[in-house]
């Protein structure tokens, strides 16, 4: 995913949503949450929603120590995208404003965006 911050993500019934990023914030000053909540707003046609992606903070520091994977903002960010493109894509929870993302999630989540970025970092090596 080249723009995490501004993309667009076909549903099976023929939407186009147009996906903006609005905010990455710690849960705990907004919703008394130990998450990352990554915020997003929707749009399709005249239909316009807030879609929160929330990444449990205790998973995201057992997974980095697990992989070694960094935990920036950039990385909360570009797995959020990936967890709301799949649940647009695929006909997800969408009625949901907070949309959790599990461990099995953020891992495979991951490795999408591993593939993505091994893939950018090869065609714009120097």
């Amino acid at each position: 995913m080249e723009n995490f911050r501004d993309f667009h993500v076909a549903d099976p019934f023929g939407s186009d949503w147009h996906v903006q990023f609005k905010y990455n914030q710690n849960g705990i000053s907004i919703r008394h949450s130990d998450s990352v909540d990554v915020g997003y707003i929707l749009s399709s046609g005249s239909q316009t929603m807030k879609r929160v992606v929330v990444l449990h903070h205790p998973m995201l520091l057992d997974y980095t120590k697990r992989t070694g994977r960094a935990l920036t903002d950039t990385w909360c960010s570009r797995i959020a995208a990936i967890k709301l493109t799949h649940t647009i894509a695929e006909a997800g929870d969408l009625d949901r404003e907070f949309l959790q993302v599990s461990p099995a999630e953020l891992a495979e989540c991951d490795a999408e965006f591993k593939t993505w970025e091994d893939k950018w970092l090869k065609e714009h090596a120097a």
